[in-house]
């Protein structure tokens, strides 16, 4: 899987590229990541500008729509043979991320996501994304981090990317329920013991019990997850 992304602030990602399980899946070739400064496409070639005021006034600074063209186009350009790259705005505006919705990413060969920064990008610029992407009812300063989550997120259903292949499936909202309670050593802990099931070794009891404990963990904390009905 390929994933560039189109930032002014390519330096946010050192980070999350560096570390953990993407820094790992990077460097066994799972994943190929680019960050691209989107400055280089810039019409502006002495200042290097990619926003500029809004038409009819208002606070704050509008991304202009050139550098998004012209670098959406370049990376076209180089895509793999047959590779057809899906594009993704990060906007609070778009549809929100669900377990269901990275797993449908996560089969796309080749990702360009799209960051937005100050007061968002131009209008024109949605008409260059296959679809908007938001990870919650909230604003934060730029598309970055919405960015950093989807690329996360994906890269988990990539194959090879995580130690076990069941992994990705048995988590939250991979089912339709919340997770189950984990445990791990001490037996008990300032009194409070792991139930006794799953020391019993009996697997059949076990994934009945986790089962039982996801539901009423749903209902207790997210029932609307229910209520929705969402085609898991």
């Amino acid at each position: 899987m390929r994933i560039d992304v189109l930032t002014i602030f390519p330096g946010m990602f050192d980070g999350v590229l560096g570390a953990s399980i993407l820094k790992r899946a990077i460097a066994a070739k799972r994943l190929t990541v680019r960050v691209h400064d989107l400055r280089r496409w810039s019409p502006d070639r002495k200042h290097r500008s990619v926003d500029d005021r809004p038409y009819g006034g208002g606070p704050g600074m509008v991304m202009r729509p050139e550098p998004f063209f012209a670098a959406v186009a370049a990376l076209k350009a180089k895509a793999a043979r047959g590779a057809k790259p899906r594009v993704v705005l990060l906007t609070p505006q778009g549809t929100r991320l669900t377990q269901p919705g990275v797993r449908r990413l996560a089969r796309v060969k080749h990702l360009i996501l799209l960051c937005g920064h100050y007061e968002g990008v131009d209008e024109r610029v949605r008409t260059l994304a296959d679809e908007e992407c938001s990870i919650g009812d909230y604003v934060l300063t730029g598309g970055e981090l919405p960015a950093m989550v989807l690329l996360d997120a994906a890269a988990r259903f990539v194959p090879g990317v995580l130690g076990h292949p069941e992994s990705a499936c048995d988590e939250s909202f991979s089912e339709g329920w919340l997770e189950y309670p984990q445990y791990t050593r001490p037996r008990v802990f300032r009194r409070k013991a792991v139930p006794d099931v799953l020391l019993s070794g009996d697997a059949k009891a076990i994934a009945a019990w986790r089962q039982s404990a996801a539901e009423t963990r749903t209902r207790s904390r997210r029932p609307d997850l229910i209520k929705r009905k969402i085609p898991w």
